[in-house]
């Protein structure tokens, strides 16, 4: 079923009723959205979620046909995640506004299928604000979270995952994704995950074989060979069918490169300086709830620098 923009607006007027304090916005620092999202290694994960959402159809074909992404992958880069940025870490009025920049995009995210991918003919139609397909898309992003959280911060407790799965249904809303589509606790979250990755509706078709094969061969020369490594961290990652349908080895020989590098970056993490490990976004937000613009200044200094990295990292 669609989400249209009468559904969005009703959910959203929802969320700011629930909203206990605008300035902190959906979640705020108590939260485990922010102790998450905040660190900056969860982009480590970045590969498995979008091979897991590629990997439906809809999501595969909508990117091959309206997304900038390969043409453009730094400002896709920025775009995306700055309106991410704001949902969960922007105030109540940045996080409003950011979904209904998102809903407005994928209003115009709609076609056909190139070819017949499981239970799906060529030639059906596809639409990016089709609620399953919103909450699979996000369901990546969670699980990946998770994931990429406990291999390389900490382990969470039951408790604290069914906190964040709670926390994760005010993201949900800023979508339009009814609370029946969501799964009602982590038990839930996690059958419904191993349910989709081994499910007909994932199948790595020829849209999505292109575009993961480009995304993780991206870069200047003098860093492919950390792309290389980036390609053996999201084959470790991805659930084991979905990494063979992508044709990712992970033989001996990637495996103990796997193991090798959670070991060194939890051990590095650790020693990190917060100002190095935390998202810029997080110390603005922080630095608003104390009524300061310093971080702002120190936000976009940061993102200037990281653009211009971006610009020669990702020249091909």
């Amino acid at each position: 079923m669609a989400v249209g923009r009468a559904e969005l607006e009703r959910s959203l007027v929802q969320l700011a009723a629930e909203c206990e304090d605008p300035r902190a916005g959906l979640f705020g620092p108590a939260s485990l959205a922010w102790e998450i999202g905040r660190e900056a290694m969860l982009f480590l994960g970045g590969g498995r979620a979008a091979l897991l959402q590629l990997a439906h159809p809809w999501v595969a074909q909508a990117v091959a046909d309206h997304s900038v992404t390969l043409a453009d992958a730094r400002g896709r880069f920025v775009r995306t995640f700055e309106n991410v940025f704001a949902m969960v870490f922007g105030d109540l009025e940045a996080a409003l506004a950011a979904a209904r920049r998102v809903h407005a995009i994928h209003e115009r995210v709609r076609g056909r299928l190139d070819e017949r991918a499981g239970p799906f003919a060529a030639g059906s139609p596809y639409l990016a604000n089709d609620e399953q397909a919103l909450y699979w898309v996000q369901a990546t992003l969670d699980d990946t979270s998770i994931q990429v959280f406990e291999l390389l911060v900490r382990p969470l407790s039951r408790a604290e995952k069914e906190e964040y799965l709670a926390e994760t249904r005010r993201f949900a809303r800023l979508f339009g994704i009814p609370d029946a589509v969501i799964p009602s606790d982590w038990e839930a979250f996690c059958a419904y995950n191993r349910r989709m990755w081994n499910s007909e509706l994932l199948q790595v078709g020829t849209p999505a074989r292109r575009i993961a094969e480009q995304l993780l061969q991206l870069g200047h020369p003098l860093v492919r060979p950390l792309m290389g490594w980036y390609r053996i961290m999201t084959a470790g990652l991805l659930p084991e069918r979905l990494r063979a349908a992508y044709g990712l080895a992970f033989g001996p020989a990637e495996r103990a490169v796997f193991a090798a590098s959670v070991r060194l970056l939890r051990a590095g993490l650790r020693r990190l300086p917060g100002r190095l490990r935390y998202l810029p976004a997080y110390f603005e937000a922080l630095a608003r709830l104390r009524g300061s613009s310093r971080a702002g200044a120190l936000d976009r200094a940061v993102r200037g620098a990281l653009e211009r990295a971006g610009r020669w990292v990702l020249a091909g």
